[in-house]
């Protein structure tokens, strides 16, 4: 998958190792932030996930009471490596 360098001009290649992947969807909720849900739904699944490898945001919401913000969620694919 290719990433951008320092620079932000030129992409790098990062190398993956060979294998099998699982992708689970977890969902994190903060009434702080969105960038504190996902961080909360990666750090707790990391307790019983192991070898996690990628983190990909794929929604993000609100929940809503009395016409305010009352938390933030966000839905996390997080990657691990099947072990042999």
């Amino acid at each position: 998958m290719p990433a951008r360098g320092q620079s932000g001009t030129k992409p790098v290649e990062i190398q993956m190792a060979e294998g099998v992947y699982k992708i689970v969807e977890v969902v994190g909720v903060s009434e702080q932030s969105w960038e504190d849900a996902g961080r909360k739904a990666v750090e707790t699944a990391s307790g019983s996930l192991r070898d996690l490898r990628v983190a990909e945001v794929t929604k993000m919401d609100m929940k809503v009471e009395d016409g305010k913000v009352a938390a933030f969620r966000t839905r996390v694919s997080l990657s691990f490596k099947y072990e042999a």
